[in-house]
């Protein structure tokens, strides 16, 4: 065939694929399997997959269906979207591609123009784009929003949301809903005083600004101490998730700044280290919970909400599921914010528990101080931002865990604009070897684990299950697998050559099923082939 006929084949395929993605389609995603429309699957954030071609009798046939390899250096933590035929994907760098999801072939490529110097503290990363309509939508390193259409991938608008000299950033994939793009910024390590946006899906314009850092006279702000509010952090880097019945948005929010000195910002400091309820139209905060109040350890609360409609004690219940940093599995009312349940899911040393009201109760002495305190978990936490997931066919929450300490050190540092602002840093002072990192599957009704799958640490990718009863996921060393959802059982692996940091996907086409990952700096698309 020639390359002039494969072009125009190529091109009449992509032509013909081409279909908006209005906000009625997000709003049934989860009755549409065969797409992948959003970070998290569904806006409940449950990352379930309802198709179940690939199962736990069929899956040992699983093979590799394509590879696109990037041109980047770093590994990529991007999760992919499909429509219809056309998987869109990012790069660290912020390059957008749109693919064909059938042979991993570019339809095109947008490339976002860089400034010489970005103030970020954890590499150059991206996580994905979201979709509405007919415009797909990326954060940047520089802290800008990019509208792009699907089609072509002109730029349609680009707004700046922050200023990227004093620290701002976006390394997370925005939520769209109703005509809305909703994203939060990081640069917790910075010293920038946090916020979640919605900008108008069409034109770009700003519609509301929700910091979630309290200003004078709001109420929250006397929980930090004089003005230390003003470099308090609290970011908001990873993707929510949003109700349309009861119109919230849940986000959730990052450590106080500086991270290991709570000497120079006393108090609980809202809204670090929360989830924050807000009204989808306004932003306006309608219910707040805080995971750990004071965090002098950076224990994150920007976990993916998972949000299900279960019973508990009798009742059903909208309820929130998380998996937190702080190594505490919580169950939240998700109408009002009611505390639920706390249950201990990795190990650690800071806490004797969780009272009644959701408040930790501290173990004495665990604070950083100037020789060193040894606390589980370490920084990076019992769980992060690797998303996690939940089966309604197995009713049991799913999640890539890590029993880990470090010694946290107290130090002091001036506050600079765009330099980092931590206050010393956290040391690993016991062999890597020593600690676990596990996909753990927890019975959400008693916060029983019901099984763990041991990995090589620290592993950080995400996981997906499905209506096969199958839990997908990766390792640090490029072990890509899938799991019995039921069991914990290795059912099939294979070593893809690559770090892997993202989470899976699954989507259908031509009525076959396929899983895609992002690992190393290539993306893998699996299938059970064809005859």
């Amino acid at each position: 065939m020639s390359k002039r006929l494969t072009f125009v084949l190529l091109l009449m395929t992509w032509t013909a694929a081409q279909a908006e993605v209005p906000y009625e389609r997000l709003l049934e995603a989860d009755q549409n399997p065969g797409d992948w429309l959003m970070y998290s699957g569904q806006y409940s954030g449950m990352r379930f997959s309802a198709l179940e071609q690939i199962n736990r009798n069929t899956v040992a046939d699983l093979r590799v269906e394509w590879v696109s390899q990037l041109d980047t250096q770093t590994d990529v933590e991007t999760t992919p979207l499909v429509v219809d035929g056309i998987m869109y994907i990012t790069t660290g760098v912020n390059d957008v591609l749109a693919l064909d999801a059938r042979t991993g072939v570019p339809f095109w490529t947008y490339s976002h123009p860089m400034p010489d110097k970005l103030s970020i503290c954890c590499g150059r990363q991206n996580r994905g784009v979201a979709v509405l309509d007919n415009k797909i939508y990326m954060g940047t390193l520089d802290a800008r929003l990019v509208a792009l259409d699907s089609q072509s991938g002109s730029v349609v608008w680009n707004v700046k949301v922050g200023k990227h000299k004093g620290g701002y950033s976006i390394t997370s994939a925005p939520l769209t809903l109703k005509d809305m793009v909703i994203i939060g910024v990081a640069g917790g390590e910075f010293g920038i005083r946090g916020y979640i946006d919605a900008y108008d899906a069409e034109t770009g314009a700003l519609r509301w600004r929700r910091y979630t850092i309290p200003g004078p006279g709001e109420p929250g702000n006397d929980t930090w101490e004089g003005d230390s509010w003003k470099t308090g952090g609290a970011p908001a880097w990873m993707t929510g998730s949003f109700d349309p019945e009861l119109n919230l948005v849940y986000w959730g929010t990052g450590n106080p700044g500086p991270d290991w000195n709570g000497e120079v910002r006393e108090g609980d400091n809202l809204y670090s280290d929360c989830v924050l309820a807000l009204d989808a139209d306004t932003g306006e905060i309608k219910w707040y919970f805080q995971f750990t109040p004071h965090d002098v350890h950076d224990w994150d609360a920007c976990q993916v909400p998972i949000l299900v409609d279960m019973p508990y004690r009798g009742k059903n219940r909208k309820m929130m599921l998380w998996g937190n940093r702080n190594c505490f599995f919580y169950g939240l009312d998700r109408e009002t914010g009611e505390f639920l349940f706390a249950h201990e899911f990795a190990k650690q040393t800071w806490a004797k528990g969780i009272d009644k009201n959701g408040r930790p109760i501290l173990v004495p002495g665990m604070e950083p101080s100037e020789d060193g305190t040894l606390v589980y978990p370490a920084a990076v936490g019992g769980a992060n931002w690797w998303s996690p997931s939940y089966s309604p066919k197995t009713g049991l929450f799913y999640l890539m865990t890590y029993n880990g300490a470090e010694t946290f050190f107290l130090g002091e540092l001036e506050y600079n604009e765009g330099e980092i602002y931590m206050g010393s840093v956290p040391l690993r002072t016991e062999p890597l070897d020593n600690y676990v990192s596990a996909v753990r599957a927890i019975d959400p009704t008693t916060g029983e684990r019901a099984w763990e799958h041991r990995v090589p640490p620290i592993s950080t990718s995400g996981v997906l299950s499905t209506a096969g009863n199958l839990v997908f996921g990766g390792t640090k060393k490029g072990n890509f697998f899938a799991l019995d959802a039921e069991t914990g059982d290795d059912l099939w692996h294979l070593n893809t050559g690559g770090n892997i940091h993202a989470a899976p996907i699954s989507y259908l086409m031509d009525d076959r099923q396929f899983v895609t990952i992002a690992t190393g700096n290539s993306i893998f698309t699996f299938s059970l082939g064809s005859d």
